[in-house]
């Protein structure tokens, strides 16, 4: 099972959030069909959201969108604090060849643009409150140090972030997927952060040693090094969204009387797709009438 903890170290000066998101990751990948370099992008983004999903409170949204120029165009992720995400790209069949190194080509795919979070305080009750909107372009292209560029420069928390994807090339395609948050809160020691700093640049790769059956717990301990730390919570990842029928008739009622009696008169009802998980509803032709009906009272 996929797994986030968020937990801190030195007295509170440090914070660390880990996560295993394999097999979020998968369904992800299986409900978009994206192409391997698109699968290894769109998986450092979810699991990147879910990282910074763990810092907030509960019924808060965070949005991660990265907007380029680069061929995949835009990758959107979502997630709760309860450990929900879900998401999308906008050209599922962006692909490059390997690197020299063999790794994944991740930077080519993006290119130039912006990074955008976005965090919402109580949706998940109807409270609705401001949103807070923050964004910095893209200096990297690797995704993890545009998140730690982001938390830098817009939030003031200096941080350092690891992501990984690794894939099969054939099913199923997703044989790893992690990344772990640390953050430097103020009164900070500077010996303790250069020691993590030293830990980080020794640590192996990720995506390894969550092949080798690693925890999240252990990919803290692995980014941490002697510095010990205590977890404050701990909840399961799952790749999962809030769309439904309900909801997609919803979406029809708010088109105009005009283009719904289009969809009856040509198609005796409607296909809504959700951009998010690619799921299907199917608005027969009495839920269009119905949906008339409603307009027509309003009226």
């Amino acid at each position: 099972m996929d797994k986030v903890i968020r937990g801190i170290a030195a007295d509170g000066t440090i914070r660390v959030m880990s996560a295993i998101t394999t097999e979020t990751v998968a369904e992800a990948i299986r409900r978009h069909n994206t192409a391997p370099t698109a699968s290894a992008a769109f998986g450092r983004v979810l699991t990147g959201t879910i990282l910074l999903a763990s810092t907030l409170k509960d019924f808060d949204r965070i949005t991660l969108k990265i907007e380029c120029d680069g061929p995949i165009g835009s990758i959107t992720a979502e997630a709760t604090p309860d450990g929900k995400v879900r998401g999308y790209v906008k050209n599922p069949m962006a692909d490059l060849p390997l690197k020299e190194n063999g790794k994944f080509d991740v930077k080519g795919i993006i290119g130039n643009g912006m990074l955008y979070v976005i965090r919402e305080e109580g949706f998940d009750i109807g409270l609705y409150r401001e949103a807070y909107y923050g964004s910095v372009p893209i200096i990297s292209g690797e995704i993890a140090e545009d998140i730690a560029y982001y938390l830098a420069k817009s939030e003031q928390i200096p941080s350092a972030v690891i992501l990984g994807v690794l894939l099969h090339n054939q099913a199923p395609y997703v044989r790893a997927a992690g990344g772990v948050m640390i953050q430097v809160m103020p009164g900070a020691d500077e010996k303790i952060v250069q020691a993590i700093e030293e830990t980080i640049k020794k640590a192996p790769q990720l995506t390894t040693v969550v092949t080798q059956g690693a925890s999240v717990e252990d990919l803290t301990r692995m980014a941490l090094g002697e510095v010990s730390f205590e977890i404050l919570q701990e909840k399961p990842v799952k790749f999962e969204c809030n769309c439904s029928l309900e909801r997609a008739i919803r979406v029809v009622s708010a088109l105009n009387k005009d283009e719904i009696e289009n969809m009856l008169e040509e198609n005796k009802g409607a296909l809504i797709t959700c951009g998010f998980c690619n799921a299907v509803y199917k608005l027969e032709e009495k839920d269009l009438m119905n949906i008339l009906d409603s307009i027509g009272q309003e009226q």
